[in-house]
């Protein structure tokens, strides 16, 4: 059965993983700190990279592994509110969206889908999460979902209890306010077992699997 996947997240000592306001020029809300140690290479569309391979990159890699289409909220595609306007946006990764999958966008206004030829495409959808699981898993064609955040968006998929894994990184960063990671969600760590590995970069990678029964 396929699942709900979250990777590669960052969420600071104080629990936040994004600023509160988004601009072309802070795609991160002022929390573009929290990546100072990430190497994103695989992330980003390279399948070759120079030795040595570390632990980060070695868990990095596992970002693509069996994932048919992702779930965003509006804030990752881009830093415009309200409806759209007609200014060519194409989100903030260029000609090439390194997810080369069907993408849903979630979003209260409407907008066309966007394709590109390295096979990602943006589909924007005003949904429940349960809805917008459901569209998402029609376009993953059997493969894994991955919700790519922002953290609002993955706490709404928390509290629907629809996320089966996360993997969530722990930066050793204070940022002292933006978007909650875990705002709502007390006792979330109950519904999951939780394994940790620290990196010599000083980063926590914390492994959530869903408890199963029966």
């Amino acid at each position: 059965m396929a699942k709900l996947r979250v990777h590669g997240f960052h969420v600071s000592l104080d629990g936040y993983s994004a600023g509160e306001t988004i601009t072309m020029e802070s795609p991160m809300g002022g929390a573009e700190k929290m990546f100072t140690r990430y190497d994103g290479r695989v992330i980003h569309g390279v399948q070759a990279v120079d030795d040595p391979i570390t632990v980060d990159r070695a868990l990095t890699s596992t970002w693509s592994q069996g994932i048919g289409a992702e779930i965003m909220g509006r804030g990752k595609f881009g830093p415009q509110t309200g409806e759209w306007t007609d200014d060519g946006w194409r989100g903030w990764w260029g000609d090439e969206p390194p997810f080369r999958t069907p993408v849903v966008v979630l979003t209260h206004h409407r907008h066309e889908p966007i394709h590109f030829d390295n096979g990602t495409s943006f589909h924007f959808l005003d949904a429940t999460p349960e809805e917008a699981l459901a569209r998402a898993l029609e376009l993953a064609d059997g493969q894994d979902v991955r919700i790519g955040g922002g953290p609002s968006t993955i706490r709404q998929f928390l509290a629907a209890d629809l996320v089966d894994f996360m993997h969530l990184v722990t930066v050793p960063a204070i940022l002292g306010g933006g978007v909650s990671m875990w705002e709502g969600l007390a006792d979330v760590q109950d519904r999951f077992t939780v394994e940790s590995v620290t990196s010599a970069s000083g980063l926590t990678h914390n492994f959530w699997n869903r408890i199963t029964t029966g």
